[in-house]
């Protein structure tokens, strides 16, 4: 059954304060619900828009709803959707998907509303002839009947004043976090990731060139690790923290503006690998300097061989992940579990006593332990 997402003016009181193109999290209203309409799957966004699309976001799949529009002539799960709504995709998707009673209209709170019909056309015509949400949904009440829509609440932001956009964009902020991180890094660096994210929204920065900055503080702290001292140990595990805080942006930033792109995650994906690598073997050259030995370069060995090895091993699998709130795959939790950033407040600690490399000596344990793991995984998996 294919999808409709209509978008439709809210009451009047509330359309002369929130307008489409106020700008929630660096996107203007009406071009961030398309977005996540597309995003959510819909095969077509409708607007109803009196100008016949003059005020539609461009380059997207919206189409202006008027009174000559075509209207479909079959079956149809219809989600209206007040135009002062912010959506996340994955609320949309679990409407889209939600199994509901045919020709009964469903609304929540925000008047969102949905029906499975046989008559879209009568909807959409409904539609084009009313001035506002509230006036749709008491005439598709008089014809369908009517009961509550029970969805999650957490998943949309009605807007009622211009004042609310910063509260909607706290909690478009807020989502991005991922309850699965471990606890400094939910608590610390997302905080601060969040708070630069938000400035950057309001730019021109894409999230590519955000893993680019990352990547390169990352190479800029590794070789802080070759020497012994506390004080370049400690510089060098600073600029590993701030490469960490910083490639959480490049994510949050695609998410908030619907930037995603498979490149773009392979490419945040490896580059965070490359700097763990590259720390790595800083460290392992350090300790052998330091040692004057050999040894600790085959704990660097293990510790590269055992970061690649799972990272091939892992990235087809993460970069199939979607961001649309569904279970992640085995790979990705597998390797969120093994990969929490929290390790980086032990390299610090250690740092500032002048004993970093000792990192090296658990990485070069714990990687190849981490590398088999996948490959017992994967194969329990094809067998």
């Amino acid at each position: 059954m294919e999808s409709l997402l209509l978008v439709v003016p809210p009451e009047p009181g509330v359309s002369a304060s929130v307008s489409p193109d106020a700008v929630v999290a660096g996107l203007p209203l009406l071009r961030r619900i398309v977005l996540a309409g597309t995003r959510a799957g819909f095969a077509r966004v409708i607007v109803q828009d009196p100008d016949a699309g003059a005020g539609l976001p461009g380059g997207t799949a919206a189409t202006a709803l008027t009174d000559a529009s075509p209207a479909p002539d079959s079956r149809r799960r219809i989600v209206i959707l007040p135009a002062n709504v912010v959506p996340q995709p994955r609320w949309l998707l679990a409407l889209r998907d939600a199994e509901i009673e045919t020709e009964r209209l469903y609304v929540d709170a925000s008047m969102t509303a949905m029906i499975d019909t046989e008559d879209p056309a009568a909807v959409l015509a409904a539609a084009a002839r009313c001035r506002g949400v509230g006036e749709l949904v008491a005439a598709l009440r008089a014809r369908f009947g009517w009961a509550s829509l029970e969805a999650d609440g957490t998943g949309r932001f009605p807007l009622t004043a211009s004042s609310d956009t910063k509260l909607a964009e706290t909690w478009l902020l807020r989502s991005l976090i991922k309850q699965r991180e471990g606890f400094m890094s939910r608590h610390v660096e997302r905080k601060i990731s969040l708070a630069l994210t938000r400035r950057l929204a309001a730019t021109h920065v894409t999230p590519d060139a955000m893993t680019l900055v990352s990547l390169a503080v990352g190479l800029l702290g590794a070789p802080f690790f070759l020497s012994s001292s506390p004080a370049y140990q400690l510089a060098g595990a600073l600029l590993f923290l701030a490469h960490s805080i910083l490639d959480g942006c490049d994510g949050e930033l695609a998410r908030l503006k619907f930037m995603e792109s498979p490149h773009g995650a392979i490419l945040d994906f490896w580059g965070d690998n490359v700097v763990h690598v590259a720390v790595f073997v800083c460290m392992a050259v350090g300790l052998a300097l330091a040692q004057e030995a050999t040894w600790p370069l085959a704990l660097g060995a293990l510790a590269v061989v055992g970061t690649l090895g799972a990272a091939a091993c892992a990235s087809r699998r993460t970069m199939l992940d979607t961001a649309l709130g569904g279970d992640a795959t085995w790979t990705a939790r597998l390797t969120e579990a093994f990969s929490h950033r929290d390790f980086i407040y032990l390299v610090i600690a250690l740092a500032a006593v002048g004993k970093a490399h000792w990192v090296l000596i658990l990485a070069s344990a714990g990687t190849p332990i981490f590398f088999l793991l996948l490959l017992w995984v994967g194969a329990r998996r094809r067998a």
